[in-house]
């Protein structure tokens, strides 16, 4: 009988590896799911490039595709639509096969396109829209296949593709507002940086060579000559201060990718004191609606807990998330852990308390990332208004201090020439 090696999740969110006797791939997937376990990838072994040739042919290949228009990622806004059209198809009676073939004539992205071609040809050979839609996972991540399955499984795809679209749509108002944030102050830093080198390469030679000739060796004010050998240390080692600049954001870059590294500019990130509280408010709204809208579609709490961790974006908040998902599986609550991690404000620890106590878990989620996202409009309002007195005043003590430097020497010109 053929063995065919398989890569499987199983219900917690753990990725297993194996070997199954089955006649056909068919019945080896269905072995697999028989575990309670969901294949990502089944592949016969030693079945040569001619059975895997006609596996794939054959629609029944379970191996991961990746989109070879990969470097042209789809937006979230993009994706977005897709669900809600999607869910709005279903929703009106149409076969899940014939909503995909919809969508497909009058999609544009090239990606995407690729991605409703081959789901299309995945569902019509017999499997589900869940294991479809794991074949493209650089597309759709472990939240939105998870949740599919979930819907799937309890017979509400239509109802779990609403909810899925009015999450992503909920995360983009929120992201979109965060990024609104901070185009002011990096506009700001850009433009002093800006005015800042154009007046130490240009402007500030100039007045030096004026002074150098009309108060002929006389010694200028310590801030003027401060400012000159700025100009001057700029002018010469203009490429070595470009080379420095690029080694050391290439070195950040490096040692943030490392998890210590990651782990402790989360922290600084969390703790900060005009951007910390934004960034606290911005990771428990998408902790909580995210699990929210995981439980409500009926995905298991530890398998949510799992593809919470993941997708948090935050490492310090994934290293909470984790030590919750240990408790429970402990047959603890998630309260004492939450306030153990000492990231969560207590409001949210009582809630998802008295959301235990009630069952109302996901309700409770539901209105604590309701709550938090007011308080994000409220954060993001409270830093633009402390950053542009900051601003305003960097920019006064760079451009003042400049402009002194300038007009001492001018004045005691001034002053002998009267």
């Amino acid at each position: 009988m053929p063995k065919f090696k398989y890569v499987a999740m199983d219900s917690s969110g753990s990725e297993k590896e194996g070997i199954v006797e089955a006649a056909s791939q068919t019945q080896a997937i269905a072995k697999i799911r028989s575990q309670d376990m969901f294949p990502t990838r089944v592949v016969e072994v030693g079945g040569g490039a001619k059975k895997a040739e006609k596996a794939a042919k054959s629609g029944m290949n379970m191996e991961i595709k990746l989109p070879s228009f990969m470097a042209k990622k789809v937006k979230a806004k993009e994706l977005m639509v897709f669900t809600r059209q999607l869910a709005t198809l279903v929703d009106a009676g149409l076969p899940l096969l014939r909503g995909l073939k919809i969508l497909l004539k009058q999609e544009k992205h090239p990606a995407l396109r690729e991605a409703l071609t081959g789901m299309g040809e995945a569902v019509e050979g017999g499997s589900t829209f869940s294991e479809s839609l794991a074949q493209y996972p650089v597309i759709f991540d472990n939240l939105f296949v998870n949740m599919v399955r979930a819907g799937e499984a309890g017979g509400v795809l239509d109802v779990v593709l609403a909810r899925l679209s009015e999450f992503m749509e909920k995360a983009e108002k929120i992201k979109n507002k965060v990024k609104s944030a901070m185009v002011y102050p990096v506009v700001v830093l850009v433009a002093a940086f800006g005015i800042l080198a154009f007046m130490l390469t240009s402007v500030i030679p100039k007045f030096e060579a004026i002074f150098n000739d009309l108060l002929e060796g006389q010694q200028l004010p310590g801030i003027t000559r401060f400012v000159i050998g700025l100009s001057n240390f700029v002018q010469s080692n203009g490429i070595v201060i470009v080379i420095g600049i690029a080694v050391f954001v290439f070195l950040y870059k490096m040692w943030v990718r490392t998890e210590r590294g990651r782990f402790i500019m989360d922290k600084v990130g969390l703790n900060a004191p005009v951007f910390g509280n934004l960034m606290t408010k911005t990771a428990v709204s998408r902790f909580a609606r995210t699990l929210g809208t995981l439980m409500s579609s009926g995905v298991p709490i530890l398998q949510a807990l799992n593809i919470v961790r993941d997708t948090s974006g935050n490492t310090v908040i994934a290293k909470a998330i984790q030590q919750v998902h240990d408790s429970v599986k402990e047959g603890d609550s998630m309260a004492m852990p939450l306030e153990a991690a000492k990231v969560f404000p207590g409001m949210v620890v009582s809630m998802v308390d008295v959301g235990e106590e009630t069952g109302a878990l996901p309700e409770m989620l539901t209105r604590i990332a309701d709550n938090y996202d007011d308080e994000v409009d409220s954060a993001v309002e409270g830093m633009t208004s402390a950053i542009e007195p900051i601003m305003i005043v960097m920019l006064a003590v760079i451009i003042g201090t400049i402009v002194i430097a300038m007009f001492l020497p001018l004045i005691k010109i001034m002053g002998s020439v009267g």
